[in-house]
């Protein structure tokens, strides 16, 4: 996989489609607020739509926005269930230190927190693997079902080559995380910065997954 030319094409991608257009950039920030458009919006990316389309047919955007949502919610649902066990656990283990918890007490809640945090984010990485191409495979087959059919999900990232997926992933979050944090680091106008860059960083990105999705060929 180039991950320079993959790099240089969303980002061209995204320039073409909005750099110069300020209505339409300005739509797809509104749609940033209304999210269930701005995620309708993104399937129309995943399905491979060159150049980035024009944000209409605003009914059909915003309710295939709602059924990506739903399916964003069900990839969620083990991370927030382990969450609330994790969290329930913990509140156990302190009732059980107080009132009075001597520094070896806290440092077993310490390290049981710890624990609980790397088990999350091991979780977050592996569901976040799948649900990369779940977008996908929904945006092009319409089905939410295919979202989670995990035997193609597998199929097709092995086609890709694990690796190569993951380096793939770890560059586009490395990417955003930059231009995130630097317009954080500004102060006053960092936050407004970063919120009118999200249309830009979102067609960055959803054109960015999608030609990951298909160097290894469509299904």
């Amino acid at each position: 996989m180039d991950y320079g030319k993959i790099v240089g094409d969303s980002f061209e991608y995204a320039k073409e489609g909005l750099v110069g257009d300020w209505k339409k950039w300005f739509l797809l920030l509104v749609s940033c607020i209304i999210f269930p458009l701005i995620l309708g919006y993104m399937l129309r990316i995943y399905r491979g739509a060159t150049p980035s389309p024009e944000p209409d047919e605003w009914g059909t955007m915003f309710i295939d926005g709602l059924k990506l949502l739903v399916v964003g919610i069900i990839y969620a649902l083990p991370i927030i269930i382990l969450e609330l066990v994790l969290m329930g656990a913990g509140f156990v283990m302190y009732m059980q230190k107080t009132p009075f918890p001597n520094p070896a007490s806290m440092m077993e809640l310490f390290g049981a927190a710890l624990a609980g945090v790397i088990l999350l984010l091991v979780l977050a990485v592996i569901i976040g693997l799948f649900s990369a191409i779940g977008y996908v495979r929904f945006a092009r087959t319409g089905s939410i079902g295919e979202a989670f059919n995990f035997g193609a999900i597998t199929e097709q990232i092995g086609r890709i080559g694990w690796i190569t997926y993951i380096v793939a992933l770890i560059i586009v979050a490395i990417l955003v995380g930059i231009v995130e944090f630097i317009c954080l680091l500004i102060p006053y106008v960092g936050l407004i910065l970063l919120i009118l860059l999200l249309p830009f960083i979102i067609l960055f990105t959803a054109r960015y997954i999608t030609l990951v999705y298909d160097s290894a060929g469509t299904v």
